[in-house]
């Protein structure tokens, strides 16, 4: 029996599965180009056939973007979050809003029963990040700090379900906030979430669902607010 064609599914699922550990690292974040086919067939040492099988099969689940003469983009984390990001990147923009404000509330207040003082810290911590982020005046940092900082409140919450369901969704709500942001930082739309962050410290799940509730909605209410 030929063992040729066995080997060779073999070796495209390893180097499918080190691309893909890349990006779900971070090694490769999301809107980042990967390298270049030749400089993949080098670092990997295997043949340029193989190395395109697997940029394809990744596009074709939805991790990378091909973009003909410009290179080969990460375009989200995980299969499940290439879905989510090509079957509602056109959606309404009240409706990611009414989707966040659900999802957060409710991770918020689960938060406020369940957060453990790391989780504390950990919030403090990003919080203070946001804002750091927020004060450099630079867009994409400061979309970067908020929508971990986010994640990490759905965390606290300790439901796992939850808080996948929420990171899959995570780069199509990093490009409304993107676009709800703008290029400009402004004084006027800047949103303090300390009051969340106190309210799940004090385990008051009604005020920290409140404040989480609202703030995808003033995103709305603002032209290019800076959100979330």
């Amino acid at each position: 029996m030929a063992l040729s064609s066995p080997r060779r599914s073999a070796l495209s699922d390893q180097v499918i599965a080190q691309l893909r550990n890349q990006i779900t690292s971070g090694e490769w974040p999301v809107g980042s180009r990967i390298p270049t086919e030749p400089e993949l067939v080098e670092q990997l040492g295997v043949a340029r056939n193989t190395v395109r099988e697997a940029v394809r099969a990744l596009a074709h689940n939805g991790l990378l973007d091909i973009r003909q003469g410009s290179g080969t983009y990460v375009l989200a984390t995980s299969e499940l979050a290439g879905v989510m990001h090509r079957r509602f990147a056109d959606a309404d923009p009240r409706h990611i809003a009414e989707l966040r404000s659900t999802m957060e509330s409710s991770a918020a207040r689960l938060a406020a029963e369940r957060r453990t003082e790391r989780d504390i810290r950990q919030l403090d911590a990003l919080l203070a990040r946001r804002e750091e982020a927020w004060a450099s005046g630079v867009a994409e940092a400061f979309v970067a700090a908020d929508a971990t900082f986010h994640l990490a409140v759905v965390a606290a919450s300790h439901n796992e379900v939850l808080t996948g369901l929420y990171a899959d969704l995570g780069d199509l709500l990093r490009d409304w906030l993107r676009e709800d942001v703008g290029q400009e930082l402004r004084p006027e739309h800047h949103m303090d979430h300390a009051r969340m962050v106190e309210a799940i410290r004090a385990g008051d799940g009604d005020a920290a669902a409140a404040e989480a509730a609202g703030y995808p909605f003033m995103c709305l209410r603002r032209p290019a607010a800076a959100g979330g």
